[in-house]
């Protein structure tokens, strides 16, 4: 998987925002609908929300590090065999990379970064590349702690901003979807968005409210619980996980 790459696009203050591709539909299925051709599906990505997908069942559990890639567009689908929901592209913010949480014969199941929080689906084995990350980032909101793992050990520990009572960071298991650059703001010289979304802000800036790692030009917000959802993060743990290989796991709780 290498280092992550980085994008220009546009970006809001404290969520990931911008604009879908041109032709990217953002609508969802409605469960129990007939299933409708490939290119019918809607994607499965930040903009998106994928109706009938299946919430992830264990929240709090750490995977084994395996991330999949899909090498050609390929269907998600609700369950080995089953309906498809929605399509996923090879590339969305850089090379698609999605931790996998389950196997069964000739399918894995991934986490989406499609709204609802929490999503899943699955892929057929076929359609992918395999690859093993020893990261993972956990962040947890009480103590505003973030820790870089690697291999189970603590590489890296700072202390944190996170977001606001009323725009709070969402808890649950997620994953590291991107990295890019923004030349039109001077906040962070690398943004990190996550497969996971503000439970308050439909849109911020003009984008999909995704929830998103960066830096913050004062040192003061660090402790805080200031922002709109984002974790924000001092300059040097952005440096190392910035490092860290996309399709990561990311684990928020309230510890």
């Amino acid at each position: 998987m290498g280092v992550v790459a980085v994008f220009a696009v546009v970006l809001g203050f404290a969520a990931f925002s911008g604009s879908p591709e041109p032709g990217r539909d953002p609508a969802s299925i409605a469960a129990g609908e007939v299933a409708p051709a490939a290119g019918e599906l809607p994607l499965s990505n930040t903009y998106t929300t994928v109706d009938g997908a299946p919430q992830d069942s264990a929240a709090a559990s750490k995977t084994n590090g395996l991330v999949v890639h899909p090498i050609r567009e390929t269907p998600v689908h609700d369950a080995p065999n089953g309906r498809a929901i929605a399509r996923m592209e090879s590339k969305q913010i850089g090379d698609t990379w999605l931790p996998v949480i389950a196997e069964e014969s000739g399918w894995v199941q991934v986490l989406l970064p499609s709204k609802p929080n929490g999503s899943t689906g699955w892929v057929r084995s076929a359609d992918v590349e395999r690859a093993q990350t020893p990261y993972v980032i956990a962040v947890h909101l009480k103590s505003m702690r973030l820790e870089l793992r690697r291999d189970d050990k603590v590489v890296g520990q700072w202390t944190v901003g996170i977001g606001k009572e009323s725009a709070p960071t969402p808890t649950g298991r997620t994953f590291l979807l991107g990295a890019f650059s923004d030349s039109k703001q001077k906040y962070s010289p690398v943004i990190l968005p996550l497969g996971a979304h503000s439970p308050t802000h439909d849109t911020f800036g003009g984008g999909p409210g995704t929830v998103a790692i960066h830096t913050w030009p004062t040192s003061d917000v660090y402790g805080t619980a200031t922002s709109d959802g984002c974790i924000r993060v001092p300059p040097d743990a952005l440096d190392q996980l910035s490092e860290v290989p996309l399709g990561t796991l990311v684990m928020i709780d309230e510890d």
